[in-house]
């Protein structure tokens, strides 16, 4: 195995040189260089071109998030982050895992000196991960979610208010489209009204971009509503000439479709971009809700790279998916949470961590929290439920996909669904083999050249525990098509 170069991102001295001398320790790894901060990461990453990076999210300057999206646009490299456990931190570390990063590990926190000693050896268990897969060939790089609100806009330093920005000047035409929208819905008495916009050609897929939406709302866009003051909103002087024909929505610079962030409470699903050459699903009127009576359900499991293919997969799930849709992913407790709440904010269906004894529904996926298995249970009602315990990890993990998957074992009146998605390590094959042996309708393994890391499926494909090798940009229309074949 070559040696490989790491540069090491972090604003704290003494934190540098504590991974410095750790990674330094291990003959198949060199520190290159170290940077205090995004701005130098960045920097010192396009001249020295190391083969991996470990990267802190708080910084001066500019964070790690920041730094990250940087990097990955110009020139993708494997990047582990560095991680606090608390709210801003992890929900955080879900986002630098959709743009792009391997993986992460936490960062020391209370007794310091012992916490030092457990991340140095968590941080090299994660870099020899990252080097066996190199050591295979071209480490394969999701392509990073991409988004921009305004949110996100006033958080990376008010574009909005630049002028020279095109998505600045894109969220202030979408502002004033809602403005003029919200007038011309309560027009004074006489006035003209304007005519209804075209509806968008049939067939053609619309590109979303992440929004929120006030609660009630489904629509593909959120409009800002006139104060209700029970009287038509008055105008000063004549009627603006665009109020005769109302401007067409704002678009972004990739032609999506750009929304103004409204505060909702409580959230509602929001339909986004499905994956390349799957068409959208649009939310009809009357969409049917959730329910609790279902004949068919799917178990997912991933490890490394797990959350963005996660992302892949359930953004391309409709909001009439009639099954329900359990997920392990190996994350430490807290991060789970926080993954849960990210996709649940992309996802046409719902996501949440699942907790003990929960009625199961359809058009959900529930994902174990960290530090628990999961299991599906049956009660005496004949309702099913999601089951967590603490019987000690499983090849090391804990949730394990071997526990989830075999707890579907015996239910043979529901048509299973197994999905065995990138990951190191070989949870889950066996499982997975069993639950075929038992009946399963379909078991996917996530195809080579998707996964970043082909251990989990490579495993599953070599116990012949696979009946469909797919790649990940595939597998929801996959799953999609078997639900439809095989509704009874």
């Amino acid at each position: 195995m070559t040696e490989l170069k790491v540069l090491i991102v972090d604003d704290s001295p003494f934190m540098r040189k504590v991974f410095s001398d750790v990674i330094d320790a291990d003959s198949a790894f060199h520190v290159l260089a170290t940077a205090c901060d995004g701005e130098e990461a960045v920097k010192l990453a396009m001249e020295l071109q190391p083969d991996i990076i470990t990267m802190d999210l708080e910084m001066p300057r500019m964070n790690g998030l920041q730094a990250l999206r940087k990097i990955m646009a110009k020139r993708p490299t494997p990047v582990l982050m560095l991680s606090a456990v608390t709210d801003n931190g992890t929900r955080d570390t879900i986002r630098a895992l959709q743009y792009g990063a391997i993986d992460f590990i936490r960062k020391p926190d209370g007794a310091v000196k012992l916490d030092i000693r457990q991340v140095g050896e968590q941080l090299l268990e994660k870099l020899r991960i990252v080097a066996e897969t190199i050591d295979k060939g071209p480490l394969r790089m999701l392509p990073a979610v991409v988004e921009q609100t305004a949110e996100e806009a006033e958080e990376a330093g008010g574009i909005e208010a630049a002028a020279p920005s095109p998505i600045g000047r894109a969220i202030q035409e979408a502002k004033e489209a809602a403005r003029m929208t919200a007038a011309a819905a309560n027009p004074p008495p006489g006035a003209e009204q304007p005519p209804a916009e075209p509806p968008p050609e049939a067939g053609k897929p619309q590109k979303l971009m992440r929004r929120e939406q006030p609660a009630g709302k489904t629509g593909p866009s959120a409009k800002i509503a006139a104060p209700d003051t029970g009287k038509p909103p008055r105008l000063q002087g004549p009627a603006p000439d665009n109020l005769r024909k109302l401007p067409k929505p704002a678009r972004a610079a990739d032609g999506g479709a750009l929304t103004v962030k409204k505060e909702a409470k409580p959230p509602v699903r929001r339909p986004v971009a499905p994956p390349p050459g799957i068409t959208p699903q649009a939310k009809p009127p009357g969409e049917p809700k959730p329910t609790t009576s279902f004949t068919q359900i799917v178990a997912i499991g991933t490890s490394t790279g797990g959350p963005r293919a996660l992302h892949e997969v359930l953004t391309g799930i409709p909001a009439d998916f009639p099954a329900p849709i359990l997920v392990v992913q190996h994350m430490p407790p807290k991060f789970t949470h926080s993954l849960a709440q990210r996709l649940d904010s992309f996802c046409s269906i719902h996501v949440r961590e699942a907790t003990d004894g929960e009625q199961l529904e359809t058009a959900t996926a529930y994902i174990a929290p960290g530090g628990k298995h999961m299991s599906l249970a049956k009660d005496a009602s004949g309702k099913y439920r999601i089951k967590l315990s603490n019987e000690g990890p499983r090849s090391g993990h804990m949730p394990s996909v071997d526990v989830l998957y075999e707890s579907l074992i015996g239910h043979r009146q529901l048509k299973r669904y197994a999905v065995l998605m990138t990951g190191m390590g070989s949870d889950g094959a066996k499982g997975m083999k069993a639950l075929l042996d038992d009946g399963a309708q379909t078991t996917i393994a996530e195809a080579e050249q998707t996964c970043v890391v082909y251990g989990m499926p490579r495993s599953a494909v070599e116990l012949g525990a696979a009946t469909r090798q797919v790649p990940l940009q595939g597998i929801a229309a996959v799953l999609v098509q078997e639900m439809k074949s095989r509704k009874t």
